[in-house]
């Protein structure tokens, strides 16, 4: 019998730290999607206007070479916004739920 209650208790702790995690992960996807936005349109318009007045630009960078600078941007804002934000939504959060015996 207290073997079943330890186990319970064991089970529903695991289930709360899956959600918590779960939370923070999408705190981090929803963070990094907004950043990816921001770098998307922030590399985008210069790139594209300097296509159109710049001489070398307009010669060595085709539309491919455009796109993968944009999304080059975005997709390195997105990892590093992602990352940061799920990192320090875990350590708020550990640190709320640490023992009070605890000294920092």
């Amino acid at each position: 019998m207290a073997k079943n209650v330890a186990q319970s208790a064991t089970l529903a702790s695991l289930d709360q730290k899956l959600a918590l995690a779960k939370r923070y992960s999408h705190e981090g996807v929803v963070a990094g999607a907004k950043a990816a936005i921001v770098a998307t349109i922030a590399t985008a318009i210069p790139t594209l206007a300097s296509v159109r007045m710049l001489p070398w630009a307009k010669a060595n960078l085709n539309h491919t070479a455009q796109a993968l600078i944009i999304s080059t941007a975005a997709g390195a804002a997105y990892f590093i916004v992602a990352d940061k934000t799920v990192l320090a939504t875990a350590r708020k959060n550990s640190f709320k739920h640490a023992p009070n015996n605890m000294e920092a």
